[in-house]
């Protein structure tokens, strides 16, 4: 039971709300409170999770209370205990077991991203800080809508297993020092209900909301330190700079007030990360970047945030980049697939159609717009409109050209790829003015990492 609960409760229903015992608070006086602009205490929040998850405070409850709290806020005690409140829902990883060969615990760093287009950076940032000695707890989610998924994208591996134990992931980290897996249920499963009904309300933008969200499964999951990639952009979830920063800064502030070592970056989403927006294709070019190549963004953000995860971790000498170069992240990432069942050397699938999108031009691709590029990639195949959709691993967005390069009319600017070729007219839809070329001399300046929040 969790913190804040009344002894005695009995299971309620969403719609049913007979109880044999009375309940702590009454929902409608919680609702009141925060459409009033009140403060909730930490007792209404402890009862208000609890009660939610057991069925006695219906949806329609739930629903006018997120309202009320996207349309005026929570202070930083209240999203700092909204979020305890659904951890508490659920168990919590320990990772203190985990030992370096002279005894000593061994640290532990992990990284999320609010999501983007052609963001696969998690796939060779694992094995990169897990070279320095920090062992890596990724635990990732699927893609859904524009934006892809960290598992999706390594489910086109032949033979990857997603799904661990507990004992498993415990025994990967130590042996192997990373992971990337899903998450398991038992992980605030308050969230889970919550974000569902988020979802079908309009209330998925409160930031309240969403940092509470994000915080409650990272902290879950154990970690002894976070870095947050927080993208800002046409692509990312979050489109305005501002907005951005304020939820940055609240997830970073929920990661400390838990004890966790937390910093975050707001990061450029305007134009795709690397070349590639899919499955297959993205980890084919997280593999040349792990061979020391790959695209320069893609290079810089996977040395940036592993730099920020190991001085995170308390390494301070590492040299990430080095370890590119020279193949001991490659190693890592080969041990890591074949841990959870992966032949790092299988061919990966590869689609039965291609058309090619070409420069109607000549000058400078000045606008390579990245929503635009997502919802391209997700009308192929490569993303999903429902939770239980399928995904075609082959399918996908592969680029030619990323703003500032210099394009003549007739030149290659991406090539559309699916196994359903009836997908091929939504997608260039998706495209209609995505891409902006202007005389030569217009070069945009695109800074890829916007600040450092701590």
């Amino acid at each position: 039971m969790t913190q804040g609960s009344p002894q005695g409760m009995t299971q309620g229903s969403a719609t049913q709300t007979t109880r044999t015992t009375a309940e702590a608070f009454d929902a409608v006086d919680i609702i009141r409170t925060k459409r009033d602009k009140g403060t909730l205490s930490p007792e209404q929040i402890d009862w208000t999770i609890d009660a939610y998850t057991r069925g006695v405070i219906a949806d329609e409850q739930m629903a006018a209370l997120n309202m009320a709290i996207l349309l005026n806020g929570m202070d930083r005690s209240e999203i700092s205990r909204w979020t305890a409140a659904m951890i508490a829902s659920g168990e919590r990883m320990d990772f203190s077991g985990l030992r370096n060969p002279d005894g000593s615990v061994k640290p532990t760093a992990d990284k999320h991203s609010t999501g983007g287009v052609g963001d696969k950076i998690t796939l060779p940032l694992a094995p990169l800080v897990a070279v320095f000695g920090v062992a890596v707890p990724q635990l990732s989610g699927r893609g859904l809508g524009h934006t892809g998924g960290t598992l999706d994208k390594l489910e086109s591996i032949p033979g990857w297993q997603a799904f661990l134990s507990n004992e498993a992931i415990m025994a990967q980290l130590q042996d192997v020092g990373a992971v990337i897996c899903a998450a398991g249920a038992g992980l605030a499963p308050a969230d889970k209900k919550l974000y569902a009904l988020r979802d079908v309300t309009g209330t998925v933008e409160a930031i309240p909301l969403i940092a509470s969200s994000i915080m409650s499964k990272k902290i879950a999951e154990g970690t002894g330190s976070l870095v947050l990639d927080v993208k800002v952009g046409s692509g990312a979830f979050m489109k305005d700079e501002a907005k951005a920063r304020e939820l940055a800064e609240t997830m970073v502030a929920l990661g400390q007030d838990a004890g966790v070592n937390t910093v975050a970056l707001l990061t450029n989403m305007d134009t795709p990360l690397g070349l590639t927006a899919g499955n297959a294709i993205e980890v084919e070019e997280c593999v040349e970047v792990l061979a020391g190549g790959g695209p320069d963004d893609v290079v810089e953000l996977t040395v940036r945030l592993a730099e920020e995860m190991l001085a995170c971790a308390g390494v301070h000498d590492a040299d990430p980049a080095a370890a590119l170069k020279d193949g001991r992240a490659m190693d890592v990432w080969n041990r890591m697939i074949r841990a959870q069942g992966g032949d790092p050397g299988a061919r990966l699938p590869v689609v039965k159609e291609s058309e090619t999108i070409y420069a109607e031009a000549d000058g400078v691709l000045v606008q390579l717009d990245a929503l635009s590029v997502g919802v391209a990639a997700w009308r192929l195949g490569a993303g999903r409109a429902r939770k239980e959709d399928a995904v075609q691993a082959g399918a996908g967005v592969r680029l030619h050209a990323k703003p500032g390069a210099l394009v003549k009319a007739g030149e290659p600017l991406m090539t559309l790829l699916t196994d359903t070729p009836e997908k091929f007219d939504r997608a260039r839809e998706a495209l209609a003015g995505a891409t902006v070329i202007a005389p030569e001399g217009s070069r945009p300046a695109q800074q890829l990492i916007i600040d450092r929040i701590a």
